[in-house]
């Protein structure tokens, strides 16, 4: 996987262990222009029990302050723990990249995801 020494606009503190490629050239676009970005640095509280366990939370993939790469399949579920961290966190702002996204992305800017 990718060093932190390979990426001039990461400012996390430990190298990005990426899940998948897409998320690794998603990396590479925002390094190319120079947007500051982390990799996983937070995981908001979605909801808990009444002993205030928590019983639901969402990471977003990147923190710009926030970007997500999924699987189709997963859109549902993403789109609604987006709205509940909308509904509970105001002031982050958030947006769900969708596979599309990312293949218009990389065929823009003539990334292999294939690998």
């Amino acid at each position: 996987m990718a060093e932190i020494a390979d990426f001039q606009a990461y400012c996390g503190n430990d190298p990005p262990r990426f899940a998948n490629d897409a998320e690794r050239e998603c990396a590479k676009v925002l390094d190319f222009y120079g947007i500051r970005w982390d990799y996983e640095p937070r995981t908001f509280v979605l909801e808990q029990d009444e002993d205030g366990r928590v019983t639901e939370a969402f990471t977003p993939d990147f923190y710009l302050p926030e970007l997500t790469v999924m699987e189709q399949r997963l859109v549902t579920r993403k789109n609604r723990k987006l709205r509940k961290l909308r509904q509970r966190y105001p002031e982050v702002q958030a947006k769900l990249f969708y596979k599309r996204d990312i293949e218009r992305l990389a065929q823009r800017y003539r990334l292999d995801l294939a690998s």
